[in-house]
């Protein structure tokens, strides 16, 4: 049987800041507390370093970019709101001047709450950041507090306010649920404050305690499955009557505004890595890689020559696997003709991997050939992934 040609899909670039001003308990992210020097003292970051990295960096994926240009860049982090607007606007000037920007290119920063980072995002939104995602994980102050948050839930709406003010009209907030102690109500009240507001996008997600983390050494007590069951299903059903549409597992837009950053992720597009511990997924050469960057900060600033760690082909009998569990994470589904373009399949190759998902009713594949998760396969994604391994 004859393969479908490797197409290649649009392009992205995450950018990563590694510093934030304190780790939370909960983060498995490559994150670094930043330096203050004596008590009380303004955090101390090393931008102009960070600056020539990312430039150098950036200088030695060009190779990857094959004739695309961006079609999102996304700042993560750590809190990328702690670099000084003139930093951020710097780095989107190198990427549209070596890269070059996309149409409507979407760039997104993630930012605290907190006021110090909030006073920046009118200067964030000149320099050329079109989307802001606002980590405020909760609206409970004894909540942020558990969580090992520095901001308050005032201050949540603040910043909300002030980047409105700023200009921002494309607002994501991220908000956990399933919180040490939390009822169904307080998981209400919090998805009641955040539908007040009226962001273009939440990201609503359980939290979970991943290895090397605080919480996995001394784990919180968390919700008992049934009420995370019931939290997960009310919270669902309360953003889908106020006029969230849910696209994907943990993420909900309204008018449209789906984060196309994510969406890349998610229909197997590929990525720039740029910045410490950054990872990418590039297509080319007759075959696709996952790579990422040296994680930690001080090694990234200090490194001559590339700075790639880690970067593996995928084998071909693994490219369904790899492109079903982002694919899947869509409630809309995906067009069969994208699996094939996206891995290189042919129809027959890919029909015969989906057959045993479908006969299980964790995905329906219609007449026209599109592809999409039953409720089944929403709800137990990672049982349906399993069905896909060896063995």
């Amino acid at each position: 049987m004859n393969s479908t040609a490797l197409e290649l899909p649009p392009l992205s670039a995450y950018v990563h800041v590694p510093w934030c001003v304190r780790k939370c308990p909960y983060c498995d992210f490559n994150s670094h507390q930043a330096s203050t020097g004596k008590v009380g003292d303004p955090l101390r970051l090393p931008e102009e370093e960070y600056l020539y990295a990312i430039a150098d960096d950036l200088a030695k994926e060009l190779e990857l970019v094959q004739g695309r240009q961006l079609q999102s860049v996304f700042f993560g982090g750590g809190t990328p709101s702690l670099l000084q607007p003139v930093v951020i606007e710097n780095i989107i000037d190198l990427l549209s001047h070596h890269v070059g920007l996309g149409q409507d290119c979407e760039i997104t920063l993630e930012a605290n709450p907190g006021t110090f980072e909030a006073q920046k995002f009118a200067a964030y939104r000149q320099a050329g950041v079109n989307r802001l995602s606002i980590g405020v994980q909760s609206f409970d102050d004894l909540k942020l507090q558990a969580l090992g948050r520095i901001h308050g839930s005032d201050e949540a709406v603040q910043a909300f306010h002030i980047a409105r003010d700023a200009g921002f009209d494309n607002i994501n907030l991220d908000l956990m649920f399933g919180l040490p102690g939390q009822s169904l109500a307080e998981s209400q009240r919090d998805l009641h404050r955040a539908i007040e507001l009226q962001p273009e996008h939440l990201s609503w997600y359980e939290l979970t305690l991943e290895p090397n983390t605080e919480f996995y050494k001394r784990p919180p007590r968390l919700p008992v499955e049934s009420t995370m069951n019931e939290i997960n299903d009310k919270g669902i059903e309360l953003l889908l009557s106020n006029g969230f549409q849910r696209y994907e597992t943990s993420a909900f837009a309204r008018d449209n505004k789906q984060c196309q950053h994510n969406l890349n992720y998610w229909q197997f597009g590929d990525y720039l890595a740029i910045g410490p511990g950054a990872h990418g997924k590039t297509t080319g050469g007759g075959g696709i890689k996952r790579y990422s960057k040296t994680r930690a900060p001080q090694h990234y600033l200090a490194k001559q020559g590339t700075r790639r760690v880690g970067e593996q082909s995928i084998p071909p009998d693994q490219l369904a696997f790899e492109f079903l569990m982002n694919a899947l994470r869509l409630i809309q589904g995906f067009p069969l003709q994208t699996m094939l373009h996206r891995t290189g399949m042919n129809a027959d190759q890919a029909r015969s991997v989906l057959a045993p998902l479908a006969a299980k009713n964790y995905l329906q594949i219609s007449s026209k050939g599109h592809v999409a998760p039953t409720s089944l396969g929403v709800r137990y994604l990672n049982d349906c992934l399993v069905e896909l391994l060896p063995g």
